[in-house]
């Protein structure tokens, strides 16, 4: 019987060994793990700053430009006045006879006149060489 109790206390002294050299290798590589944490934390934020980046490219290459070509048409529609040549949206040529809030007359013949709402009023390209020559 003694045999028996001495090898299995000889297998627990091992196994306690054993124990303890994987809680020190855990606690190696839990350190390792900490020193890699560093680097990884910035890594955490690169998809964000990545998302950042592409929204300001957007902002800058297509928004800003194309509130700037809004502005400009708001301008040129407010600064419109009887006896300006346009063009209308559908392909009008005309010349603003009168002036309302949200409309223009336009005649556009011998005596024919139609009103067409301010959005749909662009330059026409006479009054646009005109003004470059100028």
């Amino acid at each position: 019987m003694q045999t028996s109790f001495i090898s299995f206390a000889a297998q627990g002294d091992k196994a306690i060994d054993n124990a303890q050299v994987s809680t020190s290798t855990e606690q190696s590589g839990a350190a390792k793990d900490g020193a890699q944490q560093q680097p990884g934390g910035f890594q955490q934020y690169s998809g964000l700053i990545m998302i950042v980046v592409l929204i300001a490219v957007f902002y800058f290459l297509l928004i800003r430009p194309q509130q700037k070509k809004q502005k400009q048409m708001r301008e040129f529609r407010e600064a419109l006045k009887e006896g300006d040549h346009v063009v209308t949206a559908g392909g009008i040529y005309g010349k603003i006879t009168g002036v309302k809030d949200t409309t223009f007359i336009i005649n556009i013949g011998d005596g024919v006149n139609i009103k067409v709402d301010k959005g749909s009023v662009y330059p026409s390209a006479a009054d646009t060489q005109a003004a470059q020559a100028k």
